[in-house]
């Protein structure tokens, strides 16, 4: 039983409209000569790249491109961005994006530095030193990437998804301008915020990080919920649960969209530490077989597994009810709890995602695989707070079809 918890972040977080222009406060300071931007072709068409670029340009720094970026990052272009970031000597990456732009830079500044392949170092603490500085630029409110650990990656050969795992790849810096959100369409804008009140959910109602069991295959990046992710975690819920559906509707909403990017960042620094569970074990099989944006898988599991865990934790959901503007005066711990799930379903019906795994092309013959592919994600599974069954997933499942 742990009797201490650690907490990590990124190095330095800058956050709020206009933060974009502390990049070039950011070059001076780091002494920076030279950079990688790392993004993909649709940000280079809408605009925040020009932007990021323009604050460059402003604090007289050389920059070359790599804007090969794909929804879900290939190994092979792991590869591709490691050999482009190998050829020349930068200072730093900038990753302009969201997630997978993120996460592609991650897994190249690791394989640029040590060699070999991203399969050396997919799993959890592989990653044998310090990476090349990342300053990471987020477009969308939904991941968390730029603090996290994780840098999730596609292998093309199994269809599969997974993950290099390690501290060491947290960004230097986490530069998040609500600002930059502005040209996101609707549907990504929920999908992703969505996937950050995911985060929050499942890093508030985890195990507690001295009842957390010590995973079979060693130490773990996520250690369980602690005092510190709970007011990261529940503020977060409040925050995405109370705006996003202006976020989506009005896309033009600086406020509402400020108020989603704050949630984002603050589900990110929780999970990150915290861990995530059952939801997003499950989205990994789910993925494999519709191929849907991650953030969707998340947002149609979330309440179904919700649904699951509300016995385990009765207290910790009546406040998420709570924190999401549901009426729980007077109401026990017990009846307040499952208006948190009634209060997700009802966003995600306001912002129109799928709601049931048919929707989305899963059949009532793929229910043994995805449960028994989730069950296989043991790091995932240890840290849920309700002991899970390969039988109890394959219920779920089947209450989501």
């Amino acid at each position: 039983m742990a009797t201490y918890w650690s907490f990590h972040t990124a190095g330095e977080t800058i956050f709020g409209p206009g933060a974009i222009q502390e990049l070039e406060r950011l070059a001076h300071q780091r002494e920076l000569r030279r950079v990688l931007v790392i993004t993909d072709p649709p940000l280079v068409q809408v605009g925040p790249v020009e932007q990021v670029t323009k604050v460059l340009r402003a604090a007289d720094v050389a920059y070359d491109m790599f804007d090969e970026g794909e929804p879900e990052p290939s190994l092979e272009t792991v590869l591709a961005c490691a050999e482009r970031v190998h050829s020349a000597d930068y200072d730093a990456l900038v990753a302009v994006g969201g997630g997978s732009n993120m996460d592609l830079a991650k897994a190249a500044a690791v394989v640029a530095r040590y060699g070999g392949h991203p399969r050396d170092y997919m799993g959890e603490n592989l990653v044998p030193g310090p990476i090349m500085p990342l300053i990471a630029v987020s477009t969308t409110a939904g991941t968390g990437s730029e603090v996290s650990p994780a840098a999730v990656l596609k292998d093309l050969d199994t269809g599969r998804k997974g993950a290099i795992l390690d501290n060491l790849i947290r960004p230097a810096v986490a530069l998040c301008d609500p600002e930059l959100t502005l040209s996101c369409p609707p549907w990504l804008t929920a999908a992703a915020g969505l996937d950050a009140l995911t985060h929050a959910i499942e890093a508030y109602i985890n195990l507690d990080f001295h009842a957390k069991p010590p995973p079979p295959e060693g130490p773990t990046v996520f250690q369980g919920k602690g005092p510190l992710t709970d007011v990261l975690a529940l503020r977060a819920i409040e925050l995405i649960g109370r705006n996003l559906e202006r976020a989506v509707h009005h896309g033009d909403d600086l406020e509402a969209r400020t108020a989603v990017h704050l949630g984002s960042l603050l589900a990110g620094m929780a999970f990150s530490n915290a861990g995530v569970g059952v939801v997003h074990a499950m989205e990994y099989p789910v993925a494999e077989l519709a191929h849907r944006p991650h953030g969707e898988g998340n947002a149609l599991l979330l309440p179904y597994v919700m649904e699951f865990n509300v016995p385990a934790r009765p207290q910790a959901f009546a406040e998420i009810a709570r924190a999401m503007g549901e009426d729980v005066e007077g109401l026990s711990a017990e009846e307040a709890a499952p208006r948190a799930v009634e209060a997700v379903r009802r966003l995600e019906r306001a912002v129109g995602v799928p709601m049931r795994l048919s929707e989305i092309g899963i059949t009532a013959d793929q229910v043994d695989y995805i449960a028994e592919r989730t069950f296989s994600l043991k790091r995932l599974m240890l840290i849920n707070p309700r002991p899970v069954t390969l039988d109890d997933l394959k219920e779920i499942v089947r209450r989501a079809l």
